[in-house]
C-alpha cells in the first residue's frame, strides 16, 4: 500500500489478519504511472513498484509511535499559531510607535505585562484587541510548556530518546521526534541513508564523468529536518559565546562556509552520529582535545 492517512492503521490491522504488508511513499508510485490516473492505473503502479528490488518500505509504525508523533504533531501547530499571534501584535504595535523586543520571551513577557494592568496607552478599540491577542498568546505559550513537559516524561521511558539526547545539539524534543519515526535504525545501511532520509545530503547532478553536487535534497520530514537545524544553529551561538569549548571541525568549518551553511553541515554530520548511537546502542561522550593552546571538543561513541 502507498505510505499516505490511515494507511499504518490499515496496515496493523492487515498484518493481525495475517497479511505480509509492505508500505512505501507515494512519489515511488507515480514513477510507474503510465498515462493517466485512475484506480486500476494506481493498482498496477503499485504492483509494479512492489516488484523493484531496489524499492525502499516504510516501517509500519505501532501505536506508541503514533501516539508520540501526535503529541509532536500537536506542539508544531500551536508553536506556528503562537508565532502567528505574536507577529501580528508586533505588527499592530509597531502602528502606535510600540516596538517589541526581537525573540518569543519577550512576545510573551509584554502579553503577560498587558494581562496584569500595564497596557500601553492606545485607543480602547485597540487595547480591547490587544487584551484579547495577548490572552491567545500567553495561553498558547502555557499549552506548549505542558507538551514539552509531557514529551519529557514519555522521553525517560524510551531507553533510545536518552542515549540520543547525550549526542550535542539534539535535545528531548527532536530525539523523541526521531526515536518515534524511525523504527529500527538497521534498516540503513549507514550514516549516510539515514542523512539522506532526512533530506540533509546534497544533490547529485553529476553528467559527463563531472560531479556537480548542489543543495540539500530536503526529501523527508521537514520537521525532523527543521529540528536538527535548529539544534545546529543553537550549537553555533553557544560556540560564539564559550569559544573555549568548541568543536574543532566546526570552528574548521564556519572559517570557511557562511553561518547558515555550516548549520546544514552540523547538522547532516549530527545525523550520522543519530545512526551510529541507535544501531549500536552507544552514548555519544564528548572528548577534548587540546590544540594550539585551546580546548577543542570532538565525538565519540562509547558502550553505554
Amino acid at each position: 500500500m502507498e505510505a499516505c492517512s490511515s494507511s499504518h492503521y490499515w496496515a496493523r490491522q492487515l498484518s493481525a489478519l495475517g497479511h505480509d504488508v509492505r508500505l512505501f511513499p507515494t512519489n515511488y508510485v507515480k514513477l510507474n504511472v503510465k498515462r493517466g490516473k485512475s484506480d486500476a492505473a494506481d493498482v498496477e503502479a503499485i504492483c509494479e513498484a512492489v516488484t523493484r528490488p531496489t524499492m525502499r518500505f516504510v516501517p509500519i509504525k505501532t501505536e506508541e509511535q503514533q501516539s508520540v508523533l501526535f503529541l509532536h504533531r500537536a506542539r508544531d501547530l500551536i508553536v506556528r499559531q503562537r508565532t502567528q499571534i505574536s507577529n501580528m501584535l508586533r505588527g499592530l504595535l509597531a502602528e502606535f510607535g510600540i516596538v517589541i523586543a526581537q525573540g518569543i520571551g519577550s512576545a510573551v513577557k509584554f502579553a503577560k505585562d498587558v494581562l496584569d494592568n500595564d497596557c500601553p496607552d492606545i485607543p480602547e478599540v485597540a487595547a480591547d484587541v490587544l487584551i484579547n491577542l495577548s490572552n491567545q498568546l500567553v495561553a498558547l505559550h502555557l499549552r506548549i510548556c505542558r507538551y514539552e513537559m509531557r514529551m519529557r516524561l514519555q522521553a525517560r521511558q524510551d531507553p533510545r530518546v536518552m542515549l540520543l539526547r547525550t549526542i550535542p545539539g539534539v535535545g528531548p524534543v527532536t530525539a523523541s521526534a526521531i526515536a518515534a519515526t524511525i523504527g529500527d535504525a538497521r534498516r540503513f545501511k549507514n550514516g549516510r541513508e539515514f542523512a539522506a532520509w532526512l533530506g540533509l545530503t546534497p544533490l547529485n547532478r553529476s553528467s559527463g564523468g563531472k560531479e556537480r553536487l548542489g543543495r540539500i535534497s530536503k526529501m523527508g520530514d521537514r520537521y525532523r529536518r527543521r529540528l536538527l537545524l535548529t539544534g545546529m544553529t543553537a550549537r553555533l551561538r553557544q560556540m560564539t559565546e564559550n569559544p573555549d569549548r568548541v568543536d574543532a571541525w566546526a570552528i574548521g568549518l564556519l572559517e570557511r562556509k557562511p553561518t547558515r551553511l555550516a548549520a546544514v553541515a552540523m547538522a547532516n554530520k549530527t545525523a550520522w552520529i543519530v545512526w551510529a548511537v541507535l544501531t549500536r546502542n552507544k552514548y555519544d561522550r564528548p572528548h577534548y582535545a587540546r590544540s594550539k593552546g585551546k580546548e577543542y571538543r570532538y565525538s565519540k561513541t562509547t558502550t553505554s
